[in-house]
């Protein structure tokens, strides 16, 4: 029986990217989206198997669970995320926990539900942060400290599900996806945004899935508890 990775967010840049990625590599996926449509296009294409879940719906890993049955998890990659901009003075505790419901809270439930799995196939799961957990941008007080919590979080299950599972992050800057299409339709800011980043331009959902794609593979076999920037230098580099 083949090892399966799992991806949550899989119709989003990152996610629909990984999955080319993978199959490409002859790797086994199961895709994980809310939208049907979406989900069934991308799976139509890639020939892999799907579940429709929401994260945010109670019980939405047990939908999972029973679509791909007895499967051997070799790998999972959570690539669900948001971009939640407000200056302090807006910003209510509802959008705080919004935030969190969303990008953090769903990775306990769906560990505690496959650990097993993935520690007996010595599993990879790779989580997706931001830069703005390093470096301090405005209107980010609602989605740094959100990923903050889940890079706290990696690095607490490498310790945790070590030497069987590895946890690694990445964090990424400004990309193309269907999220940020608001801030980056208006050309002067996403030209203003590219020239922030030493490397001159925004990324784009294969840069981050390169990473994720290694990440997974027993190629990156000696990597654990790693916090890993795909940002165009902007972290680092002046």
């Amino acid at each position: 029986m083949s090892k399966k990775i799992l991806i949550f967010g899989a119709t989003g840049a990152v996610g629909s990217s990984l999955a080319k990625l993978l199959k490409n590599a002859s790797n086994e996926c199961h895709l994980i989206g809310k939208n049907e449509e979406e989900v069934s296009k991308l799976s139509n294409e890639i020939g892999f198997s799907f579940s429709i879940a929401d994260v945010l719906e109670d019980n939405f890993v047990d939908k999972i669970e029973q679509d791909i049955g007895e499967t051997d998890i070799g790998g999972i990659a959570y690539c669900i995320g948001s971009i939640d901009l407000k200056p302090i003075n807006l910003i209510s505790k509802k959008d705080v926990l919004k935030c969190f419901s969303l990008n953090l809270f769903p990775i306990y439930d769906i560990i505690k539900k496959f650990q097993q799995n993935l520690k007996k196939n010595n599993g990879s799961i790779v989580l997706f942060s931001t830069v703005a957990v390093k470096q301090g941008f405005p209107n980010h007080s609602i989605i740094s400290p959100a990923k903050a919590s889940l890079e706290g979080l990696t690095v607490s299950l490498a310790s945790e599900l070590s030497p069987n599972v590895r946890v690694n992050c990445i964090a990424p800057s400004m990309s193309n996806s269907k999220m940020a299409s608001k801030i980056l339709k208006n050309p002067k800011i996403a030209e203003g945004i590219a020239k922030q980043h030493p490397l001159k331009r925004v990324g784009e959902g294969k840069d981050s899935a390169a990473l994720a794609k290694f990440l997974l593979s027993d190629e990156s076999s000696w990597i654990t508890g790693q916090i890993i920037g795909v940002d165009g230098g902007r972290s680092n580099v002046g």
